[in-house]
């Protein structure tokens, strides 16, 4: 794959098989967005489980204590009532059966969905869809749920999910390019935590195998896992 000039530029600022400390990689990414747009930086992290098995899947929210800086465009399937207090709370999106046709048809245009426990017969049809693009509501992470008030309002406010991939990989939005360093931090530690807290039992060996860091437009930045970990241990 061709890189860009730009991209092969920054690269360079980056040593080849070094870990940094995390501060040290978030500068190194603040230094390399160097887009026109305000990129957005990204965790990734290697999980050492079995995504097949049942027992190993790593999926679930965790507030952002600085947000993510990005609008979160909220679908919510609900009537009546609920519905009504959907809309006022926020939500782009509110509907039932007319959501689902939409769908259904390709459209899906939106971050976030949530559903109360009633609406799972509509929301059922739309696994196939939903599902792949991790749009589809569920209980464990609190888009299945009779508040939509409250849950649209934690959404809104940087509360996101979190969920491994068929490769044991977690890709997690943290903040922008533009946020001070010590937010980015901050928001990082928090999921790293998050993370860790949500290791199954059943897994065995190394839990975290790698992580990185990167921005929308710049390569990654290797993260060194240990510093990460004492960080956290030594902040409890």
């Amino acid at each position: 794959m061709r890189r860009s000039k730009r991209y092969r530029s920054v690269s360079e600022n980056i040593k080849p098989g070094v870990s940094y400390p995390l501060s040290e990689a978030v500068d190194l990414v603040k230094r390399n967005a160097q887009a026109k747009f305000d990129e957005t930086v990204e965790l990734i992290a290697n999980l050492g489980i079995d995504p097949k098995k049942a027992d190993q899947q790593v999926r679930g929210t965790v507030t952002l204590p600085h947000g993510t800086g990005q609008k979160v465009r909220i679908l919510v399937f609900a009537e009546g009532e609920t519905a009504r207090l959907a809309k006022e709370a926020g939500a782009e999106y509110v509907g039932s059966e007319d959501l689902g046709k939409r769908i259904q048809e390709g459209w899906t245009d939106f971050d976030l969905a949530i559903a109360t426990p009633d609406m799972m017969r509509v929301v059922g049809r739309l696994g196939k869809i939903l599902g792949p693009r991790g749009l589809m509501p569920n209980p464990k992470t609190g888009t299945v749920t009779t508040d939509v008030q409250k849950t649209i309002r934690e959404f809104k406010a940087g509360k996101i999910e979190y969920r491994a991939d068929r490769t044991g990989g977690i890709h997690v939005r943290v903040g922008k390019a533009s946020f001070p360093p010590d937010h980015l931090l901050a928001n990082v530690r928090t999921v790293v935590d998050a993370l860790i807290r949500a290791r199954p039992a059943t897994a065995k060996g190394q839990y975290i195998k790698s992580m990185f860091l990167c921005s929308t437009m710049s390569p990654s930045v290797r993260l060194d896992v240990n510093e990460v970990r004492e960080l956290i241990r030594s902040a409890a």
